[in-house]
């Protein structure tokens, strides 16, 4: 099998084998490749189990996700930095 990889993701391949994170170029792309089959298949379930709940309960609104939004940050711990309000980041002086 021949493919093609852009200039740009093979540099960032070999800066991962320099780094220590990979142990090949080959290595790497394979993990991207393994990666991006997780990644659709999770979403392929997620997709799925979106549409079983919406069949059973109804169409979930923009109303309701954006109040699932709010509360996911009123109930979200800040690991790093502090809460900011209103949703702006804090300006420095």
């Amino acid at each position: 099998m021949t493919i093609t990889v852009d200039p740009e993701l093979i540099a960032a391949g070999r800066e991962a084998v320099a780094a220590g994170e990979a142990e090949s170029v080959s290595g790497w792309v394979n993990a991207a490749i393994e990666d991006k089959i997780r990644r659709d298949r999770t979403l392929h379930l997620l997709r799925a189990s979106i549409a079983e709940y919406e069949q059973e309960f109804g169409e979930i609104t923009d109303e309701e996700i954006a109040a699932q939004r709010r509360s996911d940050r009123h109930d979200a711990t800040v690991v790093r930095g502090g809460r900011r309000s209103g949703g702006s980041k804090a300006k420095s002086a």
